[in-house]
């Protein structure tokens, strides 16, 4: 009997990047694969590769000498954003074999077959690339991951149609288009029947969902629609948004949410900046009056929600009072925690040639007041939740002794390891919050599942 082949894949970056791999890696599968964890000895690794940060940037040569360690002998692919940006600078890496860009990523085993088929192609001439003009990128391939985490990352949405000054994703992923609806509830309730208890909808930009598969101005669906096709499928126990552009989160959206069966009460709402100056600057699409009301609008209809913020720290012309701006705005706001980007400069984008740079020291400075900041606001948050009764899904790795879970409002909750809740829905009572910031609680009902 043949001895099958082994992939083993990484992946830097995003939500939406892991619900790519996944799909990738079933792909493999369908290939006679056998996947492995990628610390072990593998024919392929896969690295799938993100640009929004310096350090995501950097840490890919460490995982190309990690897989080489492994088998010095492998095929490495590097896959994913930062591929299609600079294909040449990852295929002068040492080791790697194949760098695929955003149209031909989801194509990786064709390649892999045929670096298998003819193995010195590869090494005799160097890393093969094959990249595209970003403008080909125009056409949705669906993925979703499962399996390797409790909860499903479903993908119904690529690209994005903005010019955020900062930001070098419309170039790394193409125009925004996105999944049909019938594909996306037939995907739902795939992942469904699997037992997987929730699935987070992810995307580049999923409030601008509806434009096709092959995008367009005119929107077929919206993103409020999509939600409420969602809401009915049969199954499905919890489903959740990731990250949403204030402007594309619609008041009838949070008024669904709040009275929805099965969306639960969590919104990560980008901000960048609690400046309008800066908004402007950005070429964001809302200014802070807006961004005001939507988070009122949750406090209102779902005072328990959790709201997450994006916020950029060191932007271009973001002098002292200007920070103090964005500072004192997120004070004000009741929210409950903050994902602090240091801003760093990309390549190609207006930003990197605007005036006002702010020093690295003092980036680094801000960016630890705004940590500071979140720290605090989650823990008022959680605060607020002790004595509350809420349903938590847990999850399945035993870490120190204890097993973690989150609630519906992305409280994390800890306990003594106890197999048995590992992918459970269980209603619990908060009591207190431990030294390291999770909560403890004590179960409502004896029962193991909902």
């Amino acid at each position: 009997m043949a001895v099958l082949k082994k992939a083993a894949f990484y992946t830097l970056g995003c939500k939406l990047n892991f619900s790519e791999t996944s799909t990738i890696s079933r792909d493999f599968t369908k290939e006679g694969f056998e996947r492995v964890d990628f610390s072990e000895p593998a024919d392929v690794y896969v690295i799938n590769t993100c640009s929004v940060t310096q350090n995501a940037d950097k840490r890919f040569k460490s995982i190309v000498k990690q897989a080489q360690k492994s088998n010095p002998n492998a095929f490495v692919a590097a896959i994913g954003c930062y591929a299609q940006l600079k294909p040449e600078e990852l295929a002068d890496v040492d080791g790697v074999d194949l760098v695929l860009g955003a149209t031909e990523k989801f194509n990786i085993t064709s390649y892999i077959n045929d670096l298998f088929t003819n193995p010195d192609r590869g090494r005799a001439s160097g890393a093969q690339i094959h990249s595209c003009e970003i403008e080909d990128a125009d056409f949705y391939v669906g993925s979703y991951a499962i399996g390797d985490r409790t909860r499903a990352f479903l993908k119904v949405q690529d690209g994005c149609d903005y010019k955020c000054t900062y930001c070098t994703i419309p170039l790394a992923r193409g125009i925004s288009r996105s999944d049909t609806l019938e594909n996306v509830l037939k995907n739902a309730a795939e992942i469904s029947a699997k037992g997987i208890k929730e699935i987070v909808l992810t995307g580049v930009n999923i409030g601008d969902y509806g434009k096709g598969e092959f995008g367009n101005k005119k929107h077929e669906h919206t993103f409020y629609q999509l939600c409420q096709a969602l809401d009915e499928v049969a199954g499905i126990k919890r489903l959740r948004i990731s990250s949403i552009e204030p402007n594309l989160l619609t008041n009838q959206t949070i008024d669904f949410v709040a009275q929805s069966k099965t969306f639960v009460p969590h919104f990560h709402i980008p901000l960048q900046s609690g400046s309008d100056t800066l908004l402007k600057l950005m070429r964001r699409r809302y200014m802070t009056d807006l961004y005001f009301d939507r988070v009122a609008r949750i406090n209102k209809t779902m005072p328990n929600a959790c709201i997450g913020v994006d916020v950029i720290v060191g932007f271009p012309g973001e002098t002292e009072e200007l920070f103090l701006e964005t500072y004192n705005f997120l004070n004000q706001l009741q929210i409950s925690y903050l994902h602090v980007f240091t801003y760093s400069e990309r390549e190609n984008t207006p930003a990197a040639t605007m005036e006002g740079v702010v020093s690295k020291k003092t980036r680094a400075k801000r960016s630890k007041m705004l940590r500071g900041l979140s720290a605090k606001k989650r823990r008022a948050f959680y605060e607020s939740q002790l004595g509350n009764s809420l349903i938590v899904l847990f999850e399945g790795e035993n870490k120190q002794g204890y097993i973690h879970g989150f609630t519906q409002n992305y409280v994390k909750v800890k306990h003594p390891w106890n197999p048995e809740l590992v992918n459970t829905l269980r209603e619990v009572t908060l009591l207190e919050i431990d030294e390291d910031g999770m909560v403890r609680f004590e179960f409502k009902k004896s029962e193991l599942s909902l």
